[in-house]
């Protein structure tokens, strides 16, 4: 993975992971990687898969069964959707449409793009 220099590390970490709980990697109630194997996996140190995995659990998206692993929360998908649509909205989707005003881009325009993609 490339990490970039906009977000620490173990949030692009935990992005990750909800992008692969998105994808239907991971499916409610079955484990993900342990810390260490993602930590390996992404080669960066195990503190920082640690993080991530923490950030996870505290918003319920995965939970740990102890000594078995970590495992996806029932109903994480439908969770992890919902807060990226509502972020999407708020922070993503006002620089579009300023950048579609400032450069003349109808609604139209972007249906045709997404038709012919």
């Amino acid at each position: 993975m490339i990490f970039t220099n906009d977000k620490a590390i173990y949030l692009q970490m935990a992005d990750r992971l909800c992008d692969e709980i998105l994808s239907g990697t991971y499916q409610d109630d079955e484990r993900i990687p342990s810390v260490r194997e993602y930590a390996v996996l992404l080669e960066v140190n195990t503190n920082t898969a640690v993080k991530a995995y923490d950030e996870l659990a505290r918003a319920n998206i995965i939970y740990n069964k102890r000594g078995l692993g970590y495992f996806v929360m029932k109903g994480a998908k439908k969770q992890i959707l919902k807060e990226r649509k509502k972020e999407f909205v708020k922070e993503r989707l006002p620089e579009l449409f300023r950048q579609m005003q400032l450069l003349d881009i109808t609604i139209d325009d972007v249906v045709e793009a997404y038709n012919n993609q």
